[in-house]
């Protein structure tokens, strides 16, 4: 079943059981999925192009948890620190450091990268395999460290 079909099976599931929370959550993720596929026309059948929404949305929560607790407004705080929690649901597992630091190591060994400015390529033969799998900030991050310390 495609991560789409699940989340308007489980709109349908929240719905039923009234969890409100659930159920806003779920429709703001499915109107920005929509949004997305009138705008670019894309398929949202296939997850490779769901993923990077729910990403996105998770992205947004987390920036907004923080402006919350800096704000002191723990109320609003602890309501994205819940929405978020539902979006991570739908998410894929996540990889381990370990199994992070291999796929660049290769990548970086594949591409022949040299230096910082090589992350492009890096980064082109990383995102793909690793999309929804682990926060790719920090996965940035990681190759910088790993590209900078090698010139």
């Amino acid at each position: 079943m495609s991560l789409k079909h699940r989340l308007q099976d489980d709109m349908k599931a929240a719905m039923r059981a009234h969890d409100k929370a659930k159920l806003e959550t779920i429709r703001f993720a499915l109107s920005a999925i929509k949004q997305r596929e009138i705008d670019d026309k894309i398929d949202t059948e296939d997850d490779k192009n769901v993923i990077p929404i729910i990403e996105k949305l998770i992205k947004q929560h987390r920036e907004s948890i923080t402006q919350y607790q800096n704000a002191e407004r723990k109320d609003l705080a602890d309501k994205e620190l819940l929405e978020l929690s539902i979006l991570q649901a739908y998410m894929p597992e996540q990889l381990s450091e370990a199994e992070i630091d291999k796929i660049i190591r290769e990548a970086i060994k594949t591409t022949q990268a040299t230096s910082i400015r090589d992350m492009g390529k890096v980064m082109g033969i990383i995102k793909p395999k690793i999309q929804g799998q682990a926060d790719m900030s920090a996965v940035s991050s990681k190759i910088k460290s790993i590209l900078s310390s090698t010139t």
